[in-house]
């Protein structure tokens, strides 16, 4: 553009506005291109998810056969605005909190807020979002047939570097009560590891990023309790075999599919998706954080989560896989 204004005064009037006019137009230009490119994406996404779906639907589906036999429990990831028609599965560690505010904003009256004027604790408190296992099931059914339904899914191994880092590597009562005593007794060399997080900080104890690896593929960890949300696998949160998506949306390129979702439900002009910050767990990074994990161990993890990548397109892991 400055270019074109250089050429404002020699051209004369009718010179100036064809270039402004073709700037624009070449802009709009690149503009479609990239809407076009963005449309073929979701598509090559949603029928990935078809095919593999299709190939294994047992194993995929955890045995289920179809919406009934899943129990309301393991559907209250799924959170329903009747005002626009939309259903979002949430998965933690995958741009959730934005995610929550936007549909808490959506559920307020027009005109709506900024979503980052939403506290987390806010949107992450109960009772301040809708779940669609609050209805009925013959509701709940007519949602699901009816609704536009999204979710959000990240490199599944990434996720859990930031499951590690969120949860255990930064102050946290409830996570370290919860589980990081217990890890760091059976992993960490630790026979009484310190009663609270606060002694643990002071004491300078901390679990390892091995140490979460161990706990995932130590089989009494399921066998006590399903995993956690943050580090449970994504298919298992969100049931893209059972639930057919119109929209899969990825970590890796959230501002773009973030705004090609509300150009879907449109919404565009209405709400504007928060901003994200820079990834502290990168897949470049990946690499050095498994650098203490044996191979063998990387493989098994690998199984653990082969659904994820699968499902949702990501690479298999080969300089972490091969030996």
């Amino acid at each position: 553009m400055a270019a074109c204004r250089g050429l404002l005064l020699p051209l004369g009037f009718l010179g100036s506005m064809f270039l402004i006019m073709l700037y624009f137009y070449q802009w709009d230009m690149s503009q479609e291109k990239r809407a076009e490119r963005m449309r073929q994406l979701q598509e090559l996404r949603k029928q990935l998810l078809k095919e593999i779906c299709a190939s294994n639907k047992e194993a995929f589906s955890g045995g289920k056969h179809s919406l009934e036999d899943i129990s309301a429990k393991n559907l209250k990831n799924l959170i329903v605005d009747d005002t626009h028609g939309i259903i979002y599965c949430y998965i933690p560690k995958v741009a959730c909190t934005n995610w929550k505010r936007v549909m808490f904003v959506l559920n307020q009256n027009e005109p709506y807020h900024d979503p980052m004027s939403i506290s987390a604790d806010m949107v992450h408190s109960a009772n301040k979002l809708t779940l669609l296992n609050s209805f009925p099931r013959t509701e709940m059914k007519a949602r699901l047939r009816h609704y536009t339904k999204f979710l959000f899914v990240r490199d599944p191994f990434v996720r859990l570097i930031s499951a590690y880092r969120d949860k255990f590597q930064r102050y946290n009562k409830y996570f370290y009560v919860k589980f990081a005593r217990d890890i760091l007794r059976l992993y960490g060399n630790q026979s009484e590891p310190p009663q609270t997080v606060d002694e643990a900080f002071a004491s300078g104890v901390h679990l390892s990023f091995y140490n979460f690896i161990q706990y995932l593929l130590d089989p009494r960890t399921e066998k006590k309790e399903p995993f956690e949300p943050h580090w449970r696998q994504m298919h298992r949160l969100c049931h893209p075999c059972l639930i057919q998506y119109d929209f899969v949306g990825h970590q890796e390129t959230l501002q773009e599919d973030a705004e090609q979702l509300l150009a879907i439900l449109k919404l565009q002009d209405d709400i504007k998706f928060p901003p994200s910050y820079a990834n502290m767990t990168s897949p470049a990074s990946v690499l050095d954080w498994f650098r203490t994990v044996p191979l063998e161990d990387r493989r098994k993890l690998y199984q653990i989560y082969e659904g994820d990548f699968r499902l949702f397109g990501y690479r298999k892991p080969g300089e972490l896989l091969d030996g």
